[in-house]
């Protein structure tokens, strides 16, 4: 017995999601070996009879395809049938199924997860800006900015402003030394933006600040990484944040997603009460 299949991946768009599709697929069958030949952006008949005239003279062909057009999925689905090649549509019952249930015609318009609308415009801006606007750069901008994250290095500062960015928030996030880190607009100005005070356990900071040396092979400094002066640090940051009445997250054992699910919240109450 050949073992040997030809899958034809059949897209009327990039392809990924059946990509994935068959990886998943693939995963549940060992001991079988696979050519894989794709064809993406198909999106006319003629496209799909030279498909199938090529799947008819190979041994063991299958062909999965995901193809929005009713119309166009059931050519592909007859054809099949006549020429007695498997065929397997990805999406059809699940978007027929969807449909039913929500009481809503699909729109079967392919690539509809990539339409460039207003708001993926706004999330390219917005990253463009946290990017322009990292470690404390254009500060004389700093109105511009949804929120500002103020916090003493290793508060994951980059890292949360970048992913609040890809949800849309421009964000700036400055390093505090002092008080003097603080921009005069907001010292005289403290609800300009959505401001937010970003702390962590003392201890945790020196192992981070640690491991940021070993990393940038630098030789550790002692005034960086000492503990007693990074409590210090974090103490002063913390009496800032309050004297100005800056809400302030712990990050000591939230991951980015929960930190920046904690400033969302915040974001939205200082929003209401604009």
């Amino acid at each position: 017995m050949n073992n040997t299949y030809q899958i034809y991946l059949v897209s009327d768009s990039t392809g990924e999601t059946l990509d994935r599709v068959f990886i998943a697929i693939k995963a549940q069958f060992k001991n079988i070996e696979y050519d894989i030949k794709s064809y993406f952006f198909t999106r006319t008949e003629n496209q799909i009879e030279k498909i199938l005239e090529d799947a008819k003279k190979q041994k063991n062909p299958i062909i999965l395809y995901t193809i929005v057009d009713s119309n166009l999925a059931k050519f592909i689905a007859n054809k099949s049938t006549e020429k007695k090649i498997p065929c397997f549509g990805v999406l059809g019952n699940l978007i027929l199924s969807f449909s039913k249930l929500l009481n809503q015609q699909a729109s079967h318009i392919p690539s509809g997860q990539y339409k460039l609308n207003e708001e993926y415009y706004e999330r390219i801006e917005a990253i463009q800006f946290s990017m322009n606007h990292d470690d404390g750069n254009l500060i004389n901008e700093i109105e511009k900015a949804d929120l500002i994250l103020l916090g003493v290095s290793r508060t994951s500062k980059t890292p949360t402003s970048i992913y609040l960015a890809n949800k849309g928030f421009k964000t700036s996030n400055i390093p505090l030394v002092n008080e003097n880190s603080v921009p005069e607009i907001l010292k005289k100005n403290p609800k300009l933006s959505c401001v937010i005070g970003l702390t962590s356990e003392p201890e945790r900071l020196v192992d981070i600040r640690k491991n940021r040396l070993n990393t940038l092979k630098e030789k550790e400094s002692t005034s960086y990484t000492n503990i007693e002066k990074i409590r210090k640090e974090v103490e002063e940051a913390k009496k800032l944040f309050k004297k100005y009445g800056w809400p302030i997250i712990d990050v000591t054992r939230k991951s980015v997603e929960e930190t920046a699910a904690s400033i969302i919240k915040i974001h939205e109450i200082y929003k209401s009460h604009d």
